[in-house]
């Protein structure tokens, strides 16, 4: 991901990034792409409707994940408490899907991996939420 190399030649940023935003925004982009995989894949199993939570979980995972990751990415302006709201509800989101991806681990390798990708994400978000509004 060119993340950090985008971000960092921003005329409002001047080099000064945030580690744990940008590692947030590339797990975002990452978990959106894996869940909208998983949901795929689910979708292609013979027990498709034992697997319906965890497709609406995958999808709305990631939906959340793609605007998180959108939001986050702009550095024109200031929007810090919508920033904040979106990455403690990915976040949440993040959780809520691998929770139900752990379900099905055991029979869907493509639910395991999913559910990894959410946690690393859910670690990330947590992580860039307490970093923003305190001078990063």
């Amino acid at each position: 991901m060119h993340a950090q190399e985008i971000i960092s030649s921003h005329p409002d940023v001047r080099g000064q990034v945030n580690d744990a935003l940008i590692r947030c925004i590339e797990e975002c982009f990452d978990c959106a792409q894996t869940c909208m995989s998983c949901a795929d894949a689910c979708l292609g199993e013979s027990n498709v409707m034992e697997l319906r939570q965890c497709i609406r979980l995958n999808l709305d995972c990631a939906d959340v994940c793609l605007a998180t990751g959108s939001t986050g990415s702009r550095r024109t302006g200031s929007n810090e408490e919508l920033l904040r709201s979106m990455l403690e509800t990915c976040a949440l989101a993040c959780r809520l899907c691998a929770d139900e991806c752990d379900k099905h681990a055991r029979h869907h390798e493509h639910c395991r991996i999913c559910a990894e990708a959410c946690r690393r994400c859910e670690e990330a978000c947590e992580g860039a939420v307490r970093t923003i509004g305190f001078g990063h």
